[in-house]
């Protein structure tokens, strides 16, 4: 039988963390606990177990409750490959050296072992309190973060000039970059399509922010399901 699927065939990175393609994700497991979005497994080869992460702690507990803020986790651990999407996103990997990465919740798709997270607020003053205030999950630490874009993402420098984006269409900025809210209510027709669209995050300081051509899919993992490309320096693709 003649077959054309071998352009097709598994990545042979030994990476922990590697792109399969754009939107497929693989994943290696040595002995170690990896987190991932809920849902985001397609396939697996080896011994792998999978939990539910919870929380992480009483304190993650409220603040997700709280602010909605953040993505359901599961645990994977064992000797194996795991392959990770969801609804064909592209997916972009950054590695971490003892730094920090600001994350859109539904735009983390999986973090490595040596990365912890958090969520917090955004503060932007009276704009902040009339937008509601604004929460993002935080991951520092040494190791890989898988993140999600709805399309083709750009890569803004943030010190280059007053930079402000669509609070859905901003996935993730650099630790160097730091974060108020604008409103700008003669701008709510013209500016995103989303409830957000008189609030615009504003950026400033040293670093890049992220952003997508969308202010995100519709449909949340649940029934969540993935996605990649190159982005150069910190961001593997």
């Amino acid at each position: 039988m003649q077959t054309t699927l071998q352009e097709f065939g598994e990545t042979r990175s030994t990476d922990a963390f590697s792109l399969q393609n754009g939107k497929l994700l693989k994943v290696r497991l040595e002995e170690v606990t990896i987190q991932a979005k809920l849902g985001s497994m397609v396939a697996y080869q080896g011994e792998v177990s999978f939990e539910h992460a919870g929380s992480g702690g009483i304190s993650r507990f409220v603040k997700k409750a709280v602010t909605g803020e953040g993505t359901d986790l599961m645990k994977m651990s064992g000797r194996g490959e795991v392959f990770l999407a969801d609804t064909a996103q592209d997916i972009h990997l950054i590695y971490l050296e003892n730094d920090q990465v600001t994350v859109n919740g539904p735009n983390l798709l999986a973090f490595d072992a040596g990365i912890d997270w958090d969520i917090e607020r955004l503060k932007g003053g009276a704009a902040g309190a009339l937008a509601g205030g604004l929460f993002n999950t935080t991951l520092k630490g040494t190791g890989w973060v898988a993140i999600l874009s709805d399309g083709p993402p750009v890569l803004l420098d943030v010190a280059s000039a007053p930079t402000f984006a669509d609070a859905q269409a901003a996935i993730t900025w650099s630790s160097g970059v730091q974060t108020s809210i604008k409103t700008d209510f003669k701008a709510k027709d013209l500016i995103g399509r989303s409830s957000g669209e008189s609030v615009q995050l504003a950026f400033s300081g040293q670093g890049w922010v992220l952003v997508q051509p969308s202010e995100g899919q519709v449909t949340p993992m649940g029934a969540q399901g993935s996605g990649g490309g190159g982005l150069g320096g910190l961001l593997k693709g």
